[in-house]
């Protein structure tokens, strides 16, 4: 067993402690710089319109052109602003070509919650089904042409530089991609 003295048990505390506080931030200090696996990554963030007026919400998503090498990026619209994110946090995008999707649909979270509390026959849900949700999603309306929101269709582009990047996208009836065709669906093969 080792024994301290007093006066060193006394002075030794203030010093573990210094070192417990420290060691936090030396990590952060440390892993700014740190290559987290997904490459360097730039700012990015923008307005996206439609007719003329802010997309009040939507998804965007920047599809790389070099998929080998490059990782794509997605945000958020609200409000018709925008912030980027690869691994989360709105770390930006990679430097790069891409190609630009936007989705936008009515809230179709409001509807499956109204469907679950009918079908269970309860005043309020604090938790709503996958099921409900995933059939509500795919029954909502677009709030935009759906060729936009195709990697197939989409005619928006953008390229990220190193540095801070300002890209916005104005979508319209007028110039809106086609939609996408539905997948031919396979038939089945019927055996002997």
């Amino acid at each position: 067993m080792l024994y301290l003295k007093p006066s060193a048990a006394r002075n030794g505390l203030p010093r573990r402690w210094h070192a417990m506080l420290a060691l936090p931030t030396l990590v952060v200090l440390t892993s700014c710089g740190a290559d987290d696996g997904l490459g360097q990554r730039y700012p990015v963030s923008g307005t996206v319109t439609y007719n003329g007026n802010p997309l009040e919400r939507g998804e965007i998503s920047f599809v790389s052109e070099d998929l080998k090498n490059n990782l794509g990026a997605s945000g958020k619209i609200t409000n018709g602003s925008y912030t980027l994110s690869t691994g989360g946090n709105s770390d930006g995008a990679q430097a790069g070509k891409y190609k630009v999707t936007v989705t936008a649909k009515e809230d179709f979270l409001a509807k499956a919650k109204a469907d679950f509390q009918k079908e269970a026959k309860v005043q309020e849900a604090s938790y709503i089904p996958p099921q409900f949700i995933a059939k509500a999603e795919a029954a909502a309306k677009s709030l935009i042409p759906a060729g936009y929101g195709d990697v197939r269709t989409t005619t928006l582009t953008a390229e990220v530089k190193a540095g801070s990047n300002t890209i916005d996208f104005k979508l319209s009836d007028a110039d809106a991609p086609p939609a996408p065709k539905a997948p031919a669906k396979v038939r089945g093969h019927k055996g002997s």
